[in-house]
């Protein structure tokens, strides 16, 4: 499974085409990045795949704050409670497990 999930990212981890994401394809990339999702992760990560249903691209750190402090709660959508659930750069990380493109203004 590795080798074929890995002839559908591009050179940064994230999937080529949106279509192909599927749950078993976000739990890998995230044993890839030593992350167990919760069912706290999972609400984040399909919040994500809406978000760029309804706005076609993926929310930098603070859009993505603003949406999840909206539908999940501002506890839920401080910066510091996404940085545990989602290491390194929040949008960065969460945006890959949801198959979406990078941020545009993520480095």
């Amino acid at each position: 499974m590795t080798s074929s999930i890995s002839e559908l990212l591009d050179d940064e981890g994230y999937l080529r085409n949106l279509s192909d994401w599927s749950e078993d394809i976000a739990e890998h990339l995230a044993q890839e990045k030593h992350i167990q999702l919760t069912p706290e992760h999972w609400e984040i990560i399909y919040l994500l795949r809406r978000f760029y249903q309804n706005y076609e691209h993926s929310p930098a750190m603070r859009p993505l704050c603003k949406a999840v402090a909206l539908d999940l709660g501002a506890e839920k959508g401080k910066s510091l409670h996404l940085l545990k659930l989602f290491p390194g750069s929040p949008a960065k990380v969460a945006a890959c497990l949801a198959g979406l493109p990078k941020p545009d203004n993520c480095l």
